[in-house]
């Protein structure tokens, strides 16, 4: 299995709880918290992790609060590559509303960086991976960045074999989307921030594929999924038009699919699987990931049990 290694700048301690209902003005009495390491580099090796693979992961962390997250990440087996972040890393509180079974996300701000911050991180990111694996940047960037930090990444790992996965939004995603001289290997998003970049409807499979298509033709990234939630996702390169399907399960919590795809399809490109087995597998593995509570993202058994139902096609 091929190195993987994670890069999380904007980590968060994440707090998930349960309140009988939501309501303003008075005190909500919640259910005991649940708490993980959060951001979305953790989430993916989190992800790969419970799905029997490995990952190591770059992460930024401060103060009390960091040190939290990394009795955290060790306690639950995975291998930390720990940078130094210039202020107290944040956290976030999930909430869900049982007798709505809606679920409310506050995410709080993470610690300022200068432009020295971010030049140290890039150069310990380059010391710290082998040059011949894969590198998945996800998640936010961290406050104090410009929009090109996941692209001045990829500059900087040009001509080393290290090939990149990339899932952000905002700023950075349009960014990206616009198009690279060094592009990423892959650059995923969700149906929303497709529509958002392309200022239309994307209503159809086709109109994703065909959407993820002329990112690739701009030169976003050589291989470009459109997830459309429920209904699967979409991949294009300069050759191929795919759809995966998603599988049919019963809908618990949201928090962690896209990590969880990104997870999935990662550790079956770095054991050699073919493109199409890893959209399988990162499908699937969302599939498992909303079926359990809070931010436990998927199990493994959930994520082979539904591979058979997530069926790759032609567009």
């Amino acid at each position: 299995m091929r190195d993987i290694l994670t890069v999380t700048l904007n980590p968060a301690l994440d707090l998930a709880t349960e309140v009988a209902h939501v309501q303003p003005n008075v005190k909500l009495r919640c259910g005991p918290p649940d708490l993980d390491p959060g951001g979305g580099g953790l989430n993916v090796a989190r992800a790969i992790h419970q799905l029997g693979g490995s990952a190591r992961c770059f992460v930024a962390l401060g103060g009390d609060t960091g040190q939290s997250l990394l009795n955290l990440l060790t306690r639950a087996g995975l291998t930390p590559v720990v940078h130094d972040a210039p202020g107290e890393t944040r956290q976030s509180l999930a909430v869900s509303d049982l007798e709505t079974n809606d679920q409310f996300r506050f995410m709080l701000p993470g610690p300022e960086w200068s432009r020295a911050d971010i030049d140290g991180a890039r150069k310990a990111l380059l010391d710290a991976a082998t040059g011949d694996g894969f590198l998945v940047l996800s998640g936010s960037g961290p406050a104090g960045a410009a929009p090109d930090l996941y692209a001045r990444i990829c500059e900087d790992f040009a001509g080393t074999g290290e090939e990149i996965i990339l899932d952000t939004s905002g700023p950075a995603l349009a960014h990206l989307a616009a198009g690279q001289a060094k592009p990423p290997f892959v650059l995923r998003m969700d149906q929303h921030e497709a529509e958002e970049l392309a200022r239309r409807p994307l209503a159809s499979r086709a109109d994703s594929a065909a959407f993820a298509r002329s990112l690739v033709e701009r030169g976003a990234a050589r291989l470009v999924i459109v997830a459309r939630g429920a209904d699967g996702s979409t991949m294009a390169d300069a050759e191929r038009k795919l759809h995966v399907t998603a599988a049919p399960v019963r809908v618990n919590s949201k928090v962690g699919a896209g990590d969880s795809f990104v997870g999935g399809f990662t550790m079956a490109l770095a054991r050699g699987g073919s493109v199409e087995a890893a959209l399988s597998h990162g499908a699937a593995a969302a599939s498992a990931a909303v079926m359990t509570p809070g931010t436990q993202l998927c199990h493994r058994e959930d994520m082979e049990r539904l591979l058979p139902e997530c069926r790759v096609s032609e567009l």
